[in-house]
């Protein structure tokens, strides 16, 4: 059966709602809900499907919907650290527009596919070239997803440029990154960017207990506090920690949920910081050292975690900035794979200095 066309248009001159009508005039548009299992991670199964169940960002969220409703959507760039609804936005934004038929209607790119420049001179260029079916949805402009953009090549965000300018009239982009200094200015300039900062912690509590009652879990106060503490204002990873707790074990409470994450908890923290700052270096080295192999903790995790106990206690500022200097070296070198049993002679090193400079700060 052969389809109409609606020919390209822009993207603040929409279409009129009769035309709509006769578009779609003796055709069944069939709403599919999304359909989920057990086995469905509670990330997709809790995805916002409309801009309305986005968690936080609700001055950017309520800025691209009224673009949207007056048919004024420009090219997005959406830059912030993961798990911060930056791409469920995007999808939000193209169910609003295009309906149950937006998959139609958007090509989306991640870093699992290949996005060197050949991909952006012919699939995204045929893409965008092509005339929009009606499909019984709202407008003609299609959308072209591109997630984790910083990934792409230079050579490739340079050509994305030309076809961004030559496809305007009927297609627009939407650019998803982490780190927008990957971004070459010339993309940046073409774009309306937002900022998603991290989760505030109450938008993250919020979004837990709404998916703890409609699973009817078992989690406790202080299991709740510490899902929140781990996740750091990722909403992704504060469900992936709740869904891998649950597995686990049917009581979340605080120690389940340290215990299937792999961190180490505030109480081994305050102890680890209190040999750090009293023992000497060799019984210092070995309750660490048995510390990690009895609880199984990373050095580097433990490293992070001092480092923000060391904010909460006081002690002189020369002291202190010396201090989270040298723990910021010792997690750099632990990054690219230096030896734990350097690294952590070093922290205490770096522990034992701080304490003789207390001692001479005293007298």
């Amino acid at each position: 059966m052969a389809e109409e066309i609606i020919s390209p248009m822009e993207i603040d001159g929409g279409a009129s709602d009769e035309a709509m009508k006769a578009a779609s005039k003796g055709k069944n548009v069939v709403v599919m809900a999304p359909t989920f299992t057990k086995s469905t991670p509670w990330v997709e199964k809790y995805r916002p499907q409309s801009l309305a169940d986005v968690a936080a960002h609700r001055d950017i969220v309520d800025t691209i919907d009224r673009l949207t409703s007056e048919n004024k959507l420009p090219h997005l760039l959406l830059y912030g650290p993961p798990g911060t609804g930056k791409t469920s936005t995007i999808l939000a934004v193209a169910r609003k527009i295009y309906g149950p038929q937006y998959h139609n209607m958007i090509l989306e790119l991640n870093a699992s596919d290949d996005r060197g420049i050949d991909v952006v001179r012919q699939q995204i260029q045929d893409f965008a070239s092509t005339q929009s079916f009606s499909f019984g949805v709202k407008a003609s402009v299609k959308l072209v997803l591109l997630d984790e953009a910083d990934a792409m090549t230079k050579d490739a965000q340079f050509a994305l440029r030309r076809v961004i300018e030559k496809y305007t009239k009927n297609t627009r982009f939407a650019l998803i990154c982490n780190h927008v200094n990957k971004i070459i200015p010339a993309l940046q300039s073409r774009c309306t960017r937002f900022r998603f900062a991290p989760v505030d912690a109450t938008h993250v509590t919020e979004r837990l207990k709404h998916v703890i009652e409609s699973e009817r879990l078992d989690v406790d106060e202080n299991g709740l506090k510490a899902l929140v503490r781990l996740s750091n204002g990722d909403m992704r990873k504060a469900l992936n920690i709740l869904q891998s707790t649950h597995m686990a074990s049917p009581h979340i409470t605080e120690e389940a949920v340290y215990l299937c994450t792999g961190n180490p908890m505030p109480k081994d923290i305050e102890q680890i910081s209190f040999w750090l700052l009293n023992e000497v270096y060799v019984t210092c080295y070995r309750h660490i050292t048995d510390m990690k192999m009895r609880k199984g903790l990373a050095l580097l995790d433990i490293v992070r975690e001092v480092t923000m106990f060391i904010f909460k206690i006081k002690m002189p500022s020369d002291v202190r900035v010396h201090l989270i200097n040298d723990m910021a070296d010792i997690e750099y070198r632990l990054t690219f794979g230096c030896s734990d049993k350097l690294q952590l002679g070093a922290l205490i090193a770096s522990f034992t200095k701080a304490r003789s400079a207390l001692v001479a700060c005293v007298k």
